[in-house]
């Protein structure tokens, strides 16, 4: 019988496998991450599953690894606007969500890309706002890649305020059409947006869109990165999947809202989790052993290992212990978006105590030390363990990673949303048109006691 106490609502969002460490190009299930019929099924899938959000990352360099492609990279991934204002024509009611750097794009044509996703699908769109400091990556760029950490918050908050400039100067109800005249006209506000990178002056090209603004996702984990998201996002793409490691991320992001104005639930926390489903608990978590395995082969494992040790490790067995020389400082061995270590020598130390005393290969600790936030089990006991995540606390909903593309999104949506709903903890259908009613918060222009500024 269904639940009847009021329960919070969980968010889902469903990511499309890219080019990282979960997804499993290998397994014969696999299909492309180009072809564009890829993305329609993974679209429609978590639309059937009355998902908040469809959310696509960015790649903007291939990985190197000791001076070669890395071999999760050689795959690419088409340009973001073009999957998701195409997957605006063929879905109806689910968000899309883009990354898009703002180390390496200029205010106005963000304002009009996204404006136009939002337009195009009726108040959908959403922009995950990264930044980068890699010089690597900034190589396929004119103003070049590098910026200070504390430079790279700086610039993203700049061009956030300065789209925000853009879309503000059309205000609603500015279009005047004059049907007898034949002609339609508005009054032409002017830009006028200087801060230290910037300095536009100029009319926007498009009205105000459904949603006032595209929903703000944020991912960055740092302290400026939690207030660059406490003063700005809708959503935080967080990596804290643990229970109690949530619940503290929850509770400090939620508290730094009310300096800026902002209630609870103006914010969501939504952590990346994968997931593997079996008809019994042994047998789901024999399905995510294999999973891992194949995530992490051989050598893959020494790729991982090769980062922190700075160094060709190539002649060791990943199927053995780690190795007993220490490592150098050698942060180019891998260029491009993967982990660096910052403090090589102490990661090492503390692998090899955890190889040690849990009696680990190379291969089994890479394994360890790389998994994601995983719901392991029956469609039921999934359900159960993500609803106790959501309300304890630790996060309003997750974002989902399959680890296989088009259609690893099928079996979630066929048994654990049917349990979710049975628990009361998850819409039984849409009951707005935009993603910003499907997440609750607020209208940009709306204050928290519900007026709408014109």
């Amino acid at each position: 019988m269904p639940n009847n106490k009021v329960r919070k609502q969980i968010h889902l969002a469903a990511h499309f496998p890219g080019v990282n460490n979960t997804t499993v190009w290998s397994d014969p299930d696999s299909g492309s991450q180009i072809d564009f019929d890829s993305f329609v099924h993974l679209a429609r899938t978590a639309e059937r599953g009355l998902f908040d959000f469809f959310f696509l990352a960015e790649g903007l360099r291939l990985r190197e690894h000791r001076g070669r492609i890395f071999d999760l990279d050689v795959v690419g991934r088409p340009d973001t606007f073009t999957v998701l204002n195409a997957l605006a024509g063929v879905t109806e009611r689910l968000g899309l969500a883009g990354t898009i750097n703002t180390t390496f794009n200029e205010p106005f044509e963000l304002a009009k890309q996204f404006a136009t996703l939002d337009h195009l699908s009726g108040g959908r769109a959403a922009w995950n706002a990264v930044t980068s400091s890699d010089a690597f990556t900034g190589e396929n760029f004119r103003r070049g890649g590098y910026l200070e950490h504390a430079q790279r918050y700086s610039r993203a908050a700049e061009i956030v305020d300065a789209t925000r400039a853009l879309w503000d100067s059309w205000s609603e109800g500015a279009l005047v059409i004059d049907r007898e005249r034949g002609v339609f006209a508005r009054p032409a506000p002017t830009v006028r947006f200087t801060s230290e990178q910037f300095d536009i002056e100029g009319p926007f090209v498009l009205p105000r869109s459904p949603q006032g603004y595209p929903v703000q996702i944020q991912a960055g984990d740092s302290d400026e990165g939690r207030e660059f998201a406490a003063a700005k996002a809708d959503a935080i793409f967080s990596r804290h999947g643990e229970l109690e490691d949530g619940q503290q991320f929850y509770t400090d992001v939620k508290a730094r809202l009310a300096k800026y104005g902002r209630a609870r639930d103006d914010l969501k926390i939504l952590p990346a989790a994968t997931f593997v489903l079996g008809d019994s608990a042994e047998d789901a978590e024999e399905r995510a052993r294999q999973i891992r395995l194949q995530q992490v082969g051989p050598q893959t494992a020494i790729a991982f290992l090769e980062q922190v040790w700075g160094r060709d490790l190539s002649g060791y067995d990943a199927d053995g212990p780690l190795p007993e020389i220490d490592p150098v400082d050698n942060v180019d061995i891998t260029r491009g978006r993967v982990r660096h270590a910052k403090d090589p020598r102490a990661v090492a130390d503390a692998w090899r105590a955890r190889a040690e005393a849990e009696k680990l290969t190379i291969r089994q600790l890479i394994i360890e030390v790389t998994a994601r936030q995983q719901f392991v089990g029956t469609p039921a006991a999934v359900a159960a363990e993500i609803d106790r995540y959501v309300q304890s606390d630790a996060a309003d909903g997750f974002v989902l990673v399959p680890h296989i593309t088009p259609h690893g999104l099928d079996e979630f949506v066929d048994k654990v949303i049917p349990e979710l709903q049975e628990r009361g903890s998850f819409r039984a259908e849409y009951t707005g048109t935009t993603l910003r009613e499907h997440l609750g918060v607020r209208h940009p222009h709306q204050s928290s006691e519900g007026v709408r500024a014109s």
